[in-house]
């Protein structure tokens, strides 16, 4: 992403309206100084940034991206539904993924840890994977569970769903593909690091095979890049005791899920 991308950006926005001065009214802005974002001579404050990228319904990373990228951003999301699609139930998720920023640099492998929800105090650290097709971002993710004597599996979980980024959040909607019986919903902070390394975030699900109370729980995923060993990643994936090594310990005290005193609600670490 660079900077000298905004002033494209920003005159390709502004082109769906009649005039510059009606873009500078609605804004309330100067229209001398608003000409020298378009000039380029100026960067928006932070501040002003917020309401320029507020007002056209972007995030700013989405005016830094290259300009053929942000048109096709764009023409996507003003793109008139289909009348079978607006007709769908689906609909609203078909508005969720045009609303949706690209995820091209979370495309990869994960290491996916929480305290379990269905054995107290137990952490699973499963293989997770987001993908690309056809313009969409998508979500499989494995849970394994071991006898530790010999190794063998005894349980496999199998989860896949939808992956959005909107606000400046992520956001993967998954279900349980092989019993069908169990919805997952995580919220995760993108990773602005020169390389994906760590996301953070919470979740809300319940367990699968016992019990039906809902819960919610920090969650972390650890990038491991877009081509992996998967036999020898999913060999790691397993139900664990925080205290084994599997888990490394600034992992373990990401996911701890404690309220501090004068909070209220669960939320995640700031990253």
């Amino acid at each position: 992403m660079e900077d000298h991308h905004f002033p494209r950006n920003l005159a390709l926005l502004c082109s769906y309206y009649s005039s510059i001065a009606e873009v500078c009214r609605k804004l309330d802005v100067n229209r001398q100084q608003f000409n020298k974002y378009l000039n380029g001579q100026s960067r928006p404050s932070r501040h002003n940034m917020r309401r320029v990228c507020d007002f056209f319904g972007v995030t700013e990373s989405e005016m830094l991206l290259e300009p053929g990228r942000f048109q096709e951003l764009v023409a996507l999301r003003r793109r008139p539904m289909e009348a079978a699609v607006g007709a769908d139930p689906l609909r609203h998720l078909e508005i969720l993924y045009q609303r949706s920023s690209p995820l091209d640099r979370y495309v990869g492998y994960y290491f996916r840890y929480f305290y379990s929800f269905g054995y107290a105090g137990q952490i699973i650290k499963s293989l997770g994977v987001i993908y690309e097709k056809d313009g969409r971002y998508y979500w499989k993710n494995f849970e394994m569970m071991r006898r530790r004597t010999t190794g063998a599996r005894t349980t496999v979980s199998k989860y896949m769903g939808a992956v959005l980024m909107i606000s400046e959040r992520i956001y993967v909607l998954e279900y349980e593909a092989l019993l069908q019986k169990s919805i997952t919903q995580m919220t995760l902070y993108p990773s602005y690091h020169t390389r994906v390394d760590q996301m953070l975030g919470v979740q809300t699900g319940g367990p699968v095979r016992r019990g039906r109370r809902p819960g919610a729980s920090r969650v972390l995923l650890e990038y491991l890049g877009r081509r992996v060993d998967v036999r020898k990643a999913l060999a790691q994936a397993d139900i664990y005791p925080p205290e084994d090594p599997q888990i490394p310990p600034g992992v373990r005290r990401l996911i701890e899920n404690e309220i501090p005193a004068g909070a209220y609600v669960l939320e995640a670490e700031e990253p």
